[in-house]
C-alpha cells in the first residue's frame, strides 16, 4: 500500500509541475514520518523515499538509529532550543526556524560541531495564532539577523497553510510564500538562499507545487491516518 500511494503522490506531483511549466525533478517529496513504526518507514525507503520528515527530535533519533544511512532527515516541527544539541550535524535541513533566539542556538551548536546546518525560516503566511513562525512582514528582518550567524545557511522559507477542505484556499498563502522569497532574494544578502520553498501536505501539496514549492511534505497520503495513540 505504502509503495502504490508513493506512486501515486508522485504522479500527482509530476502532473503539477507540468501544469505550472516546471520541471518534475525540481520538486522533492518529504514522508511525513510521525507517529509510525519504523517498519512502516523502512517499506517507504524500500519504495525509493529518502526524504523523510520528522516533528519531534526524541522519535526522530529513535528513528535514525534503526534505519539505513543514506536517509535525509528533515525536522518539519517546532523546534525547541534545549533540543538543538541532538540534531544539529545529523539532519539535512531545519525548516521551522522561527525566531533568532533559535537561530543562534543553530549556529553555537554548529560552530562547536564545526558543521554548517542548513535552515529554512518558517513564515506564518496565513497568521494563525495556532500555528509558529515569524510574520510576513518580520521575515525579512529576521532573515538579515540570522545571516550573519556563524555555521548556518539560510536555503529558503517553509510555511504550514490552514487545514481545509478546498485546496484553492490556501493558494494565496503559497502565492505570498514564493513572493516573499523572490523580495527577498532581490536583496542579494549574503549567506541568503532562497531556492527552497516547503510547502504543501496532503491535502493542497498540488496547489503549493503549482505555486512554487521545492519540496512539499506528505504523511497521510502515504501512510494513511495517523494512530496518535500508539506510544513512542
Amino acid at each position: 500500500m505504502i509503495k502504490d500511494n508513493i506512486l501515486q503522490v508522485q504522479a500527482q506531483m509530476d502532473a503539477a509541475s507540468r501544469r505550472a511549466g516546471r520541471a518534475p525533478e525540481d520538486v522533492a517529496l518529504i514522508a511525513v514520518t510521525k507517529t509510525n513504526p519504523v517498519q512502516r518507514l523502512q517499506e517507504a525507503y524500500e519504495a525509493g523515499s529518502r526524504d523523510f520528515g520528522e516533528n519531534k527530535v526524541q522519535e526522530m533519533l529513535e528513528k535514525m538509529e534503526q534505519l539505513p544511512q543514506d536517509i535525509r532527515w528533515h525536522m518539519i516541527g517546532h523546534l525547541q532550543r534545549n533540543k538543538v544539541k541532538y540534531i544539529v550535524g545529523r539532519v539535512y535541513l531545519i525548516h521551522s526556524v522561527d525566531s533568532l533566539r533559535l537561530a543562534q542556538e543553530i549556529s553555537r551548536e554548529s560552530v562547536k560541531r564545526k558543521v554548517i546546518s542548513d535552515i529554512l525560516i518558517e513564515v506564518n503566511v496565513a497568521a494563525e495564532d495556532s500555528k509558529f513562525g515569524t510574520s510576513e512582514q518580520e521575515a525579512l528582518e529576521l532573515v538579515e539577523a540570522v545571516a550573519g550567524l556563524p555555521g548556518i545557511r539560510i536555503k529558503g522559507l517553509m510555511t504550514i497553510a490552514p487545514f481545509v477542505e478546498n485546496p484553492e484556499e490556501n493558494r494565496v498563502y503559497f502565492r505570498n510564500l514564493k513572493q516573499l522569497s523572490v523580495d527577498i532574494m532581490s536583496k542579494n544578502i549574503d549567506n541568503v538562499f532562497m531556492d527552497v520553498l516547503s510547502m504543501g501536505m496532503t491535502g493542497d501539496y498540488q496547489v503549493a507545487i503549482e505555486e512554487g514549492a521545492t519540496y512539499v511534505r506528505v504523511g497521510t497520503g502515504i501512510f494513511g491516518a495517523r494512530d496518535y495513540s500508539v506510544s513512542k
